[in-house]
């Protein structure tokens, strides 16, 4: 398995994600907390589901 969805809790009690590589490092996380464990199970699905077929935006000039 090349990565793992971790779905913890933050300080504030707010639900959040974070897509961890086998390595042991972040390679993506919310971004934000979810007041609720279901929306925060949907931000991973909706990442899975748009991620896969999001084209590369070269903005290095």
């Amino acid at each position: 398995m090349a990565a793992t969805f971790e779905l913890f809790q933050d300080s504030a009690g707010e639900y959040r994600w974070r897509l961890r590589h086998e390595n042991g490092q972040i390679i993506a996380d919310s971004g934000e907390g979810y007041t609720t464990k279901d929306n925060a199970i949907n931000g991973i699905e909706s990442l899975k589901e748009n991620a896969a077929t999001a084209p590369i935006e070269d903005q290095t000039g």
